[in-house]
């Protein structure tokens, strides 16, 4: 990441390219000072526009997770909020397709152009994997998108349907694995040097040859509502996934992981954050902010995985811990190690919301008194700043916000809620968005979970249950790897049950009691336990589509209960109804109206007309309910 510091944007007004794409100016603007298209090259946007690739990711595996209901956050605690429990929300939809167009996609067509001028097919390869998955997450969340003239000269491009993406997409990564391929004995002196802007793969050709393949699977997986066939013909082909992941990762040594650090280097974006560009962007969007907690879902998920009775070694690490002294009428569910409590889970499908809860716990120094008379408690240190008693006991409910050292200069990467001194109110955090948490890109875990679905649907269960126990072990062993980091950086976390790297044993036990056996294993498990693998993915978000949210398949999964007592949220989903995409972000029904208009004819259950009269269906209440191309029966 140090890499990532020094050659990120190593001429910083290349992002501005795609607002002033006047090529006749670009063609004489080659002042070295005042960077254009012309002198940048090609090997110079690679870093630029994998950080801006992940990044569009990331916020949108960030937002994606409250529609699956994995976390939510304290009551009327803003967009998030709303979305935990199916309440659509405007503001949400533009950052990813933001970051991806402007920061990522202006340097991808160029970087393809001018590496194929000089023969250079890594980057070439590593362009055409980035469009790819680029686009993928734009149909995925959008479904219509322009695709064939994006990036072109066309100021006001038109639509493609989500049909032609998706397959754009597969054509494009078969491409990339073909220039890769070829590019592999590339090594003179005339070409580029991969390994010194590549802070993904650090310059290995074969970890990106086998995270093309991954995607391809991945992607292919998503057919699975188009009937058996070849895929080429936008069919589900289960023998292409399994060929495509015989060629991908085969150990957690083949994973492209970012690795993330706490430097807070020089290097900050350009598109309006300003924040450096080392550090997680899960950190960034949850990390550094307050309230967001684990719902009763993914907590049930994690210590009583399919009623078996063994808690998974990942649950300490996932499950937020807070510094506490353990009161007389602590309730006996929660988990203490030490003076470390464990956070609960928020029950979703209760009446918390309805009730004004869950509210974030406050922490003092000394005894308050709250509440009337007959009414009055004594609160030490946590304690709910509210009147009401009913929401006294929201301090069982520990929230994710942690700290950095690098970027704001703190003692560690504990969160302190009484201030930056006061030890006793320390909280861990969660494992996935800390300032130093890895992206995990493209894994091992997955895939196997991947494998296993694929052949429990064809049957083959004893294969199955020996892809999916895996896939679980993998997930664990690399979750494992960065704990004994953070543990070897900073010796004192060890003390923290969210640091404590897991024992060998836990491990053991949980793969033979804890997951089912070839026996009883049913998609549901497979499924279940490929969203803990990704916690933070919109492949998450994508599996529940495919499965129309069947709670059989997603353990515990329920609408929240809350959707149903708030007009907005039964407008823009009503009752029956599952969210199934995003609505497009105002900067194309802004400023390309007529073409996103336009593609409306072509998309199944737009509302183009209304009383009569003529609907702008992107702008329809119910606009988010409708099935993207690959979620649908559409040819």
């Amino acid at each position: 990441m140090k890499l990532f510091n020094k050659l990120l944007l190593c001429g910083l007004g290349v992002a501005a390219l795609t607002l002033t794409s006047c090529n006749d100016w670009l063609d004489v603007n080659t002042d070295p000072d005042n960077p254009s298209d012309q002198i940048v090259s090609y090997d110079q946007r690679l870093a630029h526009l994998e950080f801006y690739s992940n990044s569009a990711h990331q916020f949108a595996d960030w937002r994606t997770n409250f529609i699956t209901g994995d976390w939510t956050r304290y009551y009327n605690g803003g967009t998030y909020w709303h979305m935990s429990y199916w309440n659509p929300q405007i503001g949400a939809v533009t950052t990813p397709y933001q970051w991806f167009f402007v920061g990522a996609y202006a340097n991808i067509v160029d970087m393809y152009n001018k590496a194929m001028a000089a023969d250079d097919k890594k980057f070439a390869g590593i362009a055409r994997v980035m469009k790819a998955y680029g686009f993928m997450l734009m149909t995925d969340l959008y479904g219509e998108m322009p695709y064939t003239e994006a990036g072109g000269i066309e100021a006001l491009p038109h639509y493609d349907t989500g049909r032609t993406i998706f397959m754009g997409c597969i054509n494009d990564i078969e491409e990339a694995i073909t220039l890769l391929e070829e590019g592999r004995s590339q090594t003179g002196s005339e070409y580029a040097n991969l390994a010194t802007v590549d802070f993904w793969n650090q310059g290995n050709v074969d970890k990106w040859i086998k995270l093309a393949y991954f995607l391809k699977a991945r992607w292919l997986l998503k057919l699975t509502k188009k009937g058996a066939g070849n895929y080429k013909d936008g069919k589900y082909d289960a023998n292409e996934i399994l060929a495509c992941l015989d060629k991908a990762m085969q150990s957690n040594a083949d994973n492209t992981i970012i690795y993330h650090t706490d430097d807070n280097g020089a290097t900050h974006d350009v598109l309006g954050w300003d924040e450096p560009v080392d550090y997680s962007p899960l950190y960034s969007v949850c990390g550094m902010n307050a309230g967001y907690m684990v719902t009763k879902m993914l907590y049930d998920n994690l210590t009583n995985f399919g009623g078996y009775g063994v808690e998974d070694p990942r649950a300490d690490h996932i499950i937020p811990w807070a510094y506490s002294e353990k009161g007389d009428n602590t309730p006996s569910e929660i988990k203490w190690i030490g003076n470390w409590r464990r956070s609960l889970g928020v029950d979703m499908a209760s009446g918390i919301n309805q009730a004004g809860g869950p509210l974030r716990a406050a922490y003092t120094t000394t005894a308050v008194e709250k509440g009337g008379d007959g009414n009055k408690k004594t609160f030490l240190h946590w304690y709910i700043n509210d009147n009401n008693p009913d929401r006294w006991g929201d301090t069982v409910y520990v929230e994710c916000t942690s700290e950095s050292k690098g970027y704001a200069g703190k003692k560690d990467l504990l969160y302190r809620r009484g201030g930056a001194d006061v030890e006793g109110s320390k909280e861990s955090g969660t494992f996935y968005t800390r300032v130093s948490s890895p992206t995990y890109v493209g894994t091992y875990a997955e895939c196997c979970l991947i494998r296993a679905e694929v052949l429990f649907n064809q049957g083959q269960k004893a294969a199955a249950f020996e892809a999916y126990k895996k896939g679980i072990q993998a997930s664990i062993e690399q979750m494992n790897d960065k704990l004994k980091v953070w543990v070897a950086e900073d010796p004192s976390l060890a003390d923290c049950p969210s640091f404590t790297p897991i024992e060998e044993s836990a491990i053991d036990n949980f793969l033979n009691n804890g997951i089912g056996n070839a026996g009883n294993i049913t998609l549901g498990h497979i499924l279940t336990q490929k969203r803990i693998a990704l916690n933070f993915s919109v492949e998450i978000w994508n599996d529940m589509r495919r499965y129309d949210f069947d709670p059989a398949l997603f353990f515990g999964w329920q609408i929240p209960a809350y959707h149903a007592f708030v007009a907005a949220a039964t407008k823009g989903i009503p009752e029956g109804k599952q969210y199934r995409r995003w609505r497009q972000c105002s900067h194309e029904y802004n400023y390309n109206a007529a073409n996103l208009q336009a593609i409306g004819a072509q998309v199944p259950g737009a509302v183009m007309t209304k009383d009569g009269k003529e609907n702008r269906w992107n702008e329809d209440d119910e606009v988010w309910t409708i099935p993207v191309w690959w979620d649908s029966d559409q040819e």
